[in-house]
């Protein structure tokens, strides 16, 4: 038996914060993971995928340019771009370490396991703490269909030494549509089947609609209301069945990528062993992040059921998490408004309220929402689309929700992020005078006067 005063499961975002406030405050500290050390998002997640992003981003900008001053368009050697990516993800494991043992944060490998409400087994090992802190992400989510063994993941797509020529993403969200324009510009022929009637739901329906047109212009096959029965085949020879309009359909590929959504990845933790209560979403948690059953847990980030899942918000939870370890109940979980992207080309960034929410919330908004391909910042590169949609409350004249489709958006719905977090009026922001020509002087025609 190994005692400390807090055990962490996950080297990710939300499981290194804690671990490096707690230590700072001089608390004895263990950390656990089953995978290499730091995490998804800077291994198998958003950092690898934005340098895939890039690439295909020069591909798109010759592509749009071509005749207007462009000649040559440009071509992605995947592996060359593979060697690229590994230049920022092979050290994380060996560098995270090396952090943490500096720190004095003792390390375990392996899958941990309850034994009691404060207590983990891992491998050989028997950890007990007076706080035991569950960070440990998300993971697939089940489809539970016949073949599902046959599926990629998403660390697998970033990782693959050679694109197939065919491939088929399973759902209708992030993953999915950045993995797609992706692997499109990199050449392949790719089909997106996804079981709603909308893809990005999470999105403005507008801005979605127009960047699923896009999607298909790029050659990209977008099938909605349908839904993956089983996938048959062997190595490279696959066949995808789907369910459209009750009628039994498929479609070949080389390569099956399993996108449909990630659970919290608790399942093998034996968490009915410490009674810590489990929802649909995550580890059931109070405004402290604390297990409403088994108060000396802790979950943050993906693993829990607040917020959404985003490294941002790991960070953000693992600050508190680390606070009220140290001091009970001496910090909350607030809802900040956090921005989100797809880092589709053109990416789409949202902040705050859709239309749909608002409506329901009962809110009068001004709703402003216009294409912008004829704007000068779209205009200089030839964009294909780009639009904006705005909620401004009449009541208070205050930015209540923002949608942006098009280069840029992604950094400009920072500072719709910033106005809504500080309550800055939408008139003073549209009369802030910036930086020309930018996306951020769009501004000034994206507000009400």
């Amino acid at each position: 038996m190994q005692i400390f005063d807090v055990v962490i499961i996950g080297t990710g975002s939300a499981g290194k914060q804690v671990a490096e406030t707690a230590r700072a405050a001089g608390k004895s500290v263990a950390i656990i993971d089953k995978l290499p050390f730091g995490g998804t998002c800077s291994q198998r997640g958003c950092d690898p995928k934005k340098i895939l992003v890039g690439a295909a981003e020069i591909v798109a900008r010759s592509t749009d340019l071509a005749g207007k001053g462009i000649t040559e368009q440009a071509a992605i050697n995947w592996a060359d771009l593979m060697a690229f990516k590994k230049t920022f993800t092979d050290s994380i494991p060996e560098n995270t370490e090396k952090k943490f043992a500096d720190l004095g944060i003792a390390q375990f490998h392996g899958a941990a396991s309850f034994t009691a409400k404060n207590q983990l087994r891992v491998g050989d090992e028997t950890l007990e703490a007076t706080h035991i802190v569950i960070a440990a992400g998300a993971a697939p989510q089940p489809l539970k269909i016949p073949g599902e063994d046959k599926l990629a993941y998403s660390d697998d797509f970033l990782d693959l030494p050679q694109l197939p020529s065919d491939i088929v993403m399973i759902g209708g969200g992030y993953i999915a549509f950045e993995f797609a324009h992706i692997a499109a510009r990199a050449g392949a022929n790719v089909t997106i089947i996804h079981q709603g009637k909308r893809p990005l739901e999470q999105f403005d329906a507008d801005l979605v609609a127009m960047l699923t047109k896009a999607t298909e212009e790029l050659g990209i096959r977008v099938l909605l209301e349908s839904r993956v029965t089983g996938i048959e085949g062997e190595g490279d020879q696959l066949t995808v069945q789907y369910k459209q309009n009750d009628q039994q359909l498929t479609v070949a590929a080389k390569l099956v990528v399993h996108a449909a959504g990630r659970v919290a990845d608790v399942a093998d933790m034996g968490l009915d062993k410490a009674g810590v209560e489990v929802s649909k979403k995550g580890v059931v948690v109070n405004e402290y992040l604390q297990s409403v059953s088994n108060p000396a847990v802790y979950a943050c980030g993906d693993v829990s059921d607040k917020g959404k899942p985003l490294t941002p918000l790991a960070s953000y939870e693992g600050g508190i998490a680390g606070c009220n370890i140290l001091t009970e109940k001496s910090k909350k979980y607030t809802d900040d408004p956090v921005p989100s992207a797809v880092f589709t080309l053109p990416p789409l960034a949202a902040v705050g309220l859709t239309e749909e929410q608002a409506t329901e919330q009962g809110l009068d908004v001004t709703v402003m929402c216009k294409e912008t391909t004829d704007w000068y910042t779209s205009k200089r590169i030839n964009e294909p689309i780009s639009a904006f949609k705005t909620l401004v409350d009449k009541k208070t004249g205050l930015v209540v929700g923002a949608h942006v489709l098009g280069a840029g958006s992604d950094e400009l719905i920072n500072v719709f992020t910033l106005a809504i977090k500080y309550k800055i009026p939408a008139k003073e922001l549209g009369t802030t005078l910036l930086a020309y020509p930018t996306h951020g002087s769009n501004l000034s025609s994206m507000l009400p006067k």
